[in-house]
């Protein structure tokens, strides 16, 4: 089954967010049909999370097209994430930037495992 479009998976991971009255925004726009999407979770007390697709190989052989990720960076500092952020970027100018402030940490991403 092929993979829901960036744009379409990010807008409505946005509005999920805002359901659940969590604070998020998007701070880049990435190439709508297929742009690498990456998660920062600040958790409003000096410590932050980078969330990122996750390799292909975690994936199961009969995958149903999700998207799924990978913590990039845990309880690190807000200045290593958008270090990291800045790397990925100089990678590829095509991928999306969701940021989402939220003390608990809560992200609602599908994480490979």
């Amino acid at each position: 089954m092929p993979r829901l479009r960036s744009d379409f998976f990010v807008s409505a991971h946005l509005r999920r967010l805002d359901v659940a009255n969590i604070p998020a925004v998007l701070r880049r726009r990435g190439a709508a049909e297929a742009g690498a999407i990456f998660v920062k979770v600040d958790r409003l007390d000096g410590s932050a999370d980078l969330y990122g697709p996750a390799p292909q190989a975690l994936f199961d052989d009969e995958s149903s097209g999700d998207r799924r990720f990978s913590p990039l960076l845990q309880g690190a500092t807000p200045l290593d994430v958008e270090e990291r952020l800045a790397k990925e970027l100089r990678f590829d100018s095509d991928l999306w930037i969701i940021e989402i402030d939220d003390r608990a940490g809560r992200h609602f991403l599908d994480l490979a495992e």
